[in-house]
């Protein structure tokens, strides 16, 4: 599989908070989505969770289906409780042929809940990390087993947020387990996602690219914001419109075989979304041209 470049919806309508974008329907999103350029989608809020009903939205427009989130709650319940939780998303996701699954532990999140500053954000202490790397690690040799990979999305207001964290969690987890770089969370968490690609190239299976505003990342962390204050605000954007170095990133990356998505969340009153998936479609093509990944 060479590198093909998808589209998260969450750039038309969100789902953590569903009225923004909450008009838009599925088939102006994978429209726009195809317009812009993009091979495939991940799934989202409005798409059918039934294989034939998926393959039939998707079919008019030629889109792959790419992957789709699953929230975990591993510190709650274990490998077993998790995978009959997991079932129907992962034969979901093997029906449609997809080989990566967005996994995320949300048991403990606050980045869905405005009231919360993501200063509150879950911190796990240092003895609980074997465990927990045990189950997920469970899990996803399960997944392997079926042909789909487990690729962890480290997340602001997670327990998998900062540098510090991604390392805790890789060292506490087997071969099994991947991980999703996202470069937005990874820059406001504090990390170098640069640093990060080199350090984890090897278990670096799934790619989001979304960019960051510099401005607004440091208003949230001096004023305290929540997640969603922050993305409402723009935090996030597209490749291109904001601080994160791709072609350094991308350069860590030589030889990576998989999707890259764009997955920049904003306010779509704000930020058109077809007006911003080309101008992320096309400087991805050309920090991935000047990578040499393409």
């Amino acid at each position: 599989m060479t590198i093909r470049i998808g589209a998260n919806p969450i750039g038309w309508s969100n789902d953590d908070m569903l009225e923004l974008g909450g008009e838009t329907p599925l088939e102006v999103c994978l429209a726009e989505a195809k317009e812009a350029g993009f091979e495939g989608m991940e799934l989202g809020n409005k798409f059918p969770r039934e294989p034939d009903a998926l393959k039939k939205a998707l079919a008019p427009f030629n889109m792959a289906c790419v992957s789709g989130w699953y929230s975990a709650e591993l510190l709650t319940r274990d490998a077993d409780a998790e995978m009959t939780a997991l079932r129907p998303h992962l034969d979901l996701l093997k029906a449609m042929g997809s080989n990566v699954l967005v996994f995320a532990e949300t048991s403990n999140a606050i980045h869905g809940d405005r009231s919360k500053p993501l200063s509150q954000r879950p911190v796990m202490k240092d003895r609980d990390w074997a465990e927990f790397g045990r189950r997920i690690t469970e899990v996803a040799e399960r997944t392997l087993q079926e042909g789909v990979r487990v690729v962890y999305h480290h997340h602001m207001g997670t327990i998998v947020e900062s540098e510090a964290d991604i390392d805790a969690f890789m060292n506490a987890t087997g071969e099994a387990v991947h991980l999703l770089l996202d470069t937005g969370h990874a820059t406001w968490g504090g990390a170098d996602p640069a640093a990060l690609a080199r350090r984890y190239r090897s278990r670096i299976s799934h790619v989001h690219t979304k960019d960051v505003r510099k401005s607004v990342m440091e208003r949230s962390r001096a004023e305290g914001w929540s997640f969603l204050d922050s993305v409402i605000e723009g935090v996030y954007t597209v490749p291109g419109d904001g601080m994160v170095d791709f072609v350094s990133v991308l350069k860590e990356l030589p030889g990576y075989s998989g999707w890259v998505v764009i997955e920049a969340e904003q306010d779509p009153k704000k930020a058109h979304p077809l007006t911003y998936a080309k101008m992320g479609y096309a400087n991805l093509t050309r920090y991935l041209q000047e990578a040499g990944l393409r």
